[in-house]
């Protein structure tokens, strides 16, 4: 309910502005329920059709969402509060392990490609926007990894190459199979996009083919893959798992795919194409290979190249010239002159990983860590494990974040953990599991 709460406003815009307002100063929490429509249109004194025009607003800003005759309440995770705000705090001396970064120490230094990349030509309006060599180099490594053949695209990272191509393919109120648990920033830029998520659940192999199936048959026009490196799961692609999804796809190829491999120059597991019918041809009309220079390279550089169909793309960089205009030359070169040596942290990553793997699995504690830079352990009650963990010194991610339908866990951050940490690390989440509120199993 609203409690102390009153929607203003006399205007469609003006109410919707008031309710996302009152949303992110936290007056009204996730969950709250909005009066009826009738009840608020006498209230404020306006006709009906105002409020349902306001409601409307804010279901297509991912503020709110119906549910039929239960009425409009406020989404679990409203637009105007991301994921990323739900942090537990980080007391003096604990090692914070929730917020799933690459290793610094892992990461070139940017300074000498930054000013190699200075060194070039001034860049004027008018002028292509894509370095050529960036292009060169991401489409070679598409046709190697037997992706199909299309035009490409330099955006700003994976997640606005996400949105760009959500954006240009879908319409308000269309529906997007999403990963479940998956990615929490794609889980808030879909519903603020206006579009609908559908969750598919997922193992280590990846999304679970008969439910992105039905996902699609009920009505979903687009899905999100992560390639390798899920997040937060650590799953990845395997061919059994990718011939399987793309018999999916096939069968409805009007679906719009979207494949994010942000793990490309960090994982060591194979990509496995979904485009790709294996005889020249694409299993979709609509779709985007991703991959993003974030994890390899320094989230900071917010670089990734895109391949696609040609309707795709154009459309992508027709949207990007009226926005954006493009990404800076500065930080394609930078990545261009990156790429000339091979930093290969997947080896360490591996070994981090594993460590803690192995560490949890001599408690009989189940964890999944496939790939990438976390691992994903199911927990009963993940605020309880959350909190524990926080009293003996370790800072994890709730599962909150990343879920929307899919059991509670934790992600754990392993690319700064030491494998010589992972005991310790392992016996305080196995000692968390046994406490008074979980009883004495451990599995």
């Amino acid at each position: 309910m609203l409690g102390e709460y009153r929607i203003t406003g006399r205007r469609a815009s003006d109410i919707a502005a008031d309710v996302e307002r009152a949303v992110a100063e936290g007056q009204l929490a996730p969950g709250a329920a909005l009066p009826p429509l009738r009840d608020l249109a006498g209230e404020l004194g306006v006709n009906p059709n105002t409020v349902a025009a306001a409601y409307r607003l804010l279901r297509e800003r991912g503020v709110i969402e119906t549910a039929g005759r239960r009425g409009s309440r406020i989404r679990p995770r409203p637009a105007t509060t991301p994921r990323d705000e739900a942090r537990l705090p980080v007391p003096p001396g604990a090692r914070d392990l929730s917020a799933g970064n690459p290793d610094p120490a892992l990461l070139p230094p940017l300074g000498p490609a930054l000013a190699a990349a200075a060194a070039g030509p001034t860049v004027l309006y008018g002028e292509p926007v894509a370095e050529p060599e960036l292009l060169d180099g991401f489409r070679a490594e598409f046709r190697a990894d037997g992706a199909p053949d299309g035009e490409l695209a330099v955006c700003s990272g994976a997640l606005d190459s996400i949105g760009r191509v959500l954006a240009a393919t879908l319409r308000t109120g269309d529906t997007v199979a999403v990963e479940d648990p998956g990615w929490g920033s794609v889980l808030d830029l879909v519903p603020a996009l206006g579009l609908r998520t559908a969750g598919v659940p997922v193992d280590d192999e990846g999304p679970l083919p008969d439910a992105v199936a039905a996902a699609l048959d009920a009505g979903a026009r687009a899905l999100v893959v992560t390639s390798r490196a899920q997040n937060p799961t650590g799953a990845a692609l395997t061919p059994a798992r990718a011939a399987a999804l793309r018999t999916v796809l096939a069968a409805r190829p009007h679906t719009v795919l979207i494949e994010d491999d942000h793990g490309h120059g960090m994982v060591d597991q194979p990509f496995q194409s979904l485009a790709s019918d294996g005889r020249g041809g694409t299993t979709v009309t609509h779709r985007a290979l991703i991959r993003s220079a974030a994890k390899a390279l320094g989230p900071d550089l917010r670089v990734a190249v895109l391949t696609g169909d040609a309707d795709t793309v154009a459309r992508v960089l027709g949207r990007q010239r009226l926005d954006a205009g493009w990404v800076s030359h500065l930080l394609q070169r930078a990545v261009v002159e990156l790429r000339r040596t091979d930093a290969a942290p997947a080896a360490a990553y591996r070994a981090r990983r594993d460590a803690l793997l192995t560490a949890l699995a001599a408690y009989g504690v189940r964890a999944h860590g496939k790939s990438g830079v976390n691992v994903w352990v199911p927990v009963p009650d993940e605020t309880a494990v959350s909190a524990a963990l926080l009293h003996r010194g370790w800072v994890v991610a709730p599962g909150s974040r990343f879920r929307l339908g899919s059991p509670p866990a934790i992600r754990i951050g392993i690319a700064a953990l030491a494998p010589a940490e992972a005991p310790a690390l392992a016996a305080a989440i196995a000692d968390a599991l046994r406490g008074p509120a979980h009883g004495s199993r451990v599995t």
